[in-house]
């Protein structure tokens, strides 16, 4: 702070003047009057030297942290601006997204982009869009225009015109491959990855659209290519054309890479590229694959028993074969999980429950196993497989062969006492249809109570409870199987990764949920695939700052997480000062904890927050200058 005053007057008014910088903007404000000159005369001799030595108190109050403003407020002043709703002032900024801003500075795409840019023509920052796409996913999702339409809501106040946003996204989709290879080796930098077991699962995204995609031929090659979104079979049985996204991610939950392929494609032929794919990015092709029944096809199976790789793949009891279906219910060879054991299914199905009995109830929640060799010749593995016939065409065949395999079958009663439970509620509400009217009208499906109803007389309708039917179902309840080639590994590992694949449904949740990825608005394919990268790099950068909190022992919710940076806001206090609006919290505390950014004041100077933003940056280049040397 300086003293001002105009010279050329006789009686000059003194004030107190300090410089403020507002972003790039750099301007002064007059923030205490001290009085006139003839004023001052009945203080003091001196009032220039009066009004230096307060200025000089106000200066060393304020190296301690303490500031006095006195802000004249003209309450007849209109406002200004141009006649544009979107440029409105915001009343407040979000800075919660330094947090974020953070990890991606690790990423180091700011130079993967800027290689990008010296090969193009387009002026726009390529890695700001990038930045504030990624941001916007997680702290405020919405369509590509809503993203724009909200951008000064963010502190910087970034300068990006909507169609940045749509040439940006047919610029990542070109480049998918590269960008997904550079995400997973520099995430390697800032925690470290578990790659001896990748999960993989798919899902499905709909659209607002009534209309699928058709297939484009090129008139000079005639090669096909298949149009993007497509009638396929939707987990949430919706009529919208979907898209399906397949996605692997580590043993800890953190995304490696992604697919995206037509809605009507058999997500058994997306696993084995993926993967290829991602031996070629990772350099090392040991690794455990594990999935769901739907993702353990022959082919898949027999893709991870060569190279070193090795599966873990779920498996229906009811679709093994009948000689391995008498095995798992032939009540011999069974053993307790914890202890080793041997253990009688029998009398875990029938002992009575006292959840007062500490053993009792250990025995109750207890879990029983068996081993199965399963690698005989010409027997049908459970699962099918895609064939071509001699006429061209291609059928879904029963998969036969001397794939080396065991099937570990468990045993739950707790699992057997709650699909029981949940069976009975269907069967009273199928009861209830046969009391109401001609259950027959609507059509059955496989989970569908109507499959416990069936018509005892063929000429008249006359329903009854299909009793066996019943009886059919529940003799497989409490079961469980897994189907691996780890046939020395210990069961109760091989157990404990198969376990773990609900991470891999959390990461579905928390992109369809939290970052609301659907309904996907786009139409462009390369505007498709550039939206699910874009969730794709918000998904690493949150599940990266989970695991980097979880690492100092701190671990907090994706609610808990996400609503604390959506509600760190700023107010703008006439260009002087910036007010949180925000409260401590754990969450907080434990970001602090990790990267000291020093985002927990109450009041912030303009310049504060300036320089948190470029720590950021001397930290990501002083741990790049690091790894270099290493």
């Amino acid at each position: 702070m300086k003293l001002y005053y105009d010279k050329r007057l006789k009686d000059p008014t003194y004030y107190v003047q300090e410089g403020i910088r507002n972003g790039k903007k750099t301007t002064t404000r007059n923030v205490k009057k001290l009085g006139k000159h003839s004023e001052l005369l009945m203080v003091t001799d001196d009032p220039v030297s009066y009004c230096r030595n307060v200025i000089q108190k106000m200066n060393e109050d304020a190296r301690s942290g303490k500031r006095e403003y006195t802000l004249t407020v003209d309450f007849n002043q209109r406002v200004t601006g141009p006649d544009d709703s979107r440029v409105s002032r915001s009343l407040s900024s979000n800075i919660g997204y330094f947090y974020l801003q953070y990890i991606y500075n690790m990423l180091e795409l700011d130079g993967f982009f800027r290689n990008l840019q010296e090969k193009s023509k387009a002026k726009y920052d390529f890695n700001s869009v990038n930045r504030f796409l990624t941001f916007g996913r997680i702290l405020d999702p919405h369509s590509k225009y809503g993203t724009y339409d909200r951008l000064n809501a963010y502190y910087e106040n970034p300068q990006i015109e909507y169609h940045h946003f749509l040439r940006f996204l047919d610029l990542i989709a070109e480049n998918q491959e590269d960008y997904l290879a550079h995400l997973y080796k520099k995430s390697q930098n800032l925690i470290k990855r578990d790659m001896s077991v990748v999960y993989y699962d798919c899902t499905n995204y709909f659209f607002e659209c009534e209309q699928a995609d058709d297939d484009e031929i090129d008139p000079e090659t005639g090669e096909v290519t298949k149009g993007l979104r497509r009638y396929g079979v939707s987990k949430e049985n919706r009529p919208n054309p979907i898209v399906e996204m397949g996605l692997l991610m580590d043993k800890r939950g953190i995304p490696i890479s992604m697919c995206l392929d037509p809605g009507n494609t058999s997500e058994q032929e997306t696993a084995t590229p993926l993967e290829e794919q991602v031996i070629k990015t990772m350099g090392n092709s040991k690794f455990i694959y594990c999935a769901d029944a739907g993702l353990g096809s022959y082919n898949i199976r027999k893709f991870n028993s060569m190279g070193g790789r090795a599966f873990i793949v779920t498996q229906s009891v009811k679709k093994l074969s009948d000689a391995l279906q008498t095995a798992v219910f032939n009540d011999c060879d069974y053993r307790n999980l914890s202890d080793d054991n041997p253990v009688s299914i029998e009398e875990l199905k029938t002992f009575k429950y006292d959840k007062n009995s500490e053993l009792n109830r250990a025995r109750y929640e207890s879990t029983a196993y068996k081993v199965l060799n399963a690698d005989k010749e010409d027997i049908f593995l459970g699962y099918y497989e895609m064939k071509k016939c001699k006429n061209g065409k291609i059928r879904k065949v029963k998969a036969k062969g001397t794939l080396k395999q065991i099937v570990i079958v468990t045993f739950s009663r707790k699992m057997m006492d709650y699909q029981r439970k949940v069976r009975q509620r269907q069967i009273d509400r199928a009861k209830k249809l046969i009391s109401s009217g001609d259950p027959e009208k609507i059509k059955k499906g496989p989970n569908d109570v109507r499959r416990f109803i069936k018509n005892k007389n063929k000429t008249k309708s006359a329903y009854i409870l299909d009793e066996e039917q019943i009886r059919k179902e529940e003799q497989y309840d409490g079961y469980y199987a897994v189907a691996t080639n780890l046939v020395l590994d210990p069961v109760k590992d091989i157990l404990d990764i198969s376990h773990k694949r609900y991470q891999i449904e959390d990461c579905f949740r928390i992109m369809k949920t939290t970052f609301k990825a659907r309904p996907v608005y786009v139409y462009n394919p390369n505007r498709i695939r550039a939206h699910f990268l874009t969730c794709f790099t918000a998904l690493l950068v949150y599940r990266l700052l989970e695991c980097m909190l979880d690492d100092q022992g701190t671990h907090v919710t994706v609610e808990e997480l996400i609503e604390t940076l959506k509600n760190m806001n700023v107010v703008n206090e006439h260009d002087v000062y910036y007010s949180a609006t925000y409260t401590s919290s754990y969450t907080l505390k434990a970001l602090e904890q990790l990267t000291e950014l020093g985002l927990d004041f109450q009041y912030y100077k303009p310049k504060d927050l300036n320089k948190i933003l470029r720590k950021i940056s001397k930290k990501f280049l002083k741990r790049q200058s690091h790894t270099t040397k290493n």
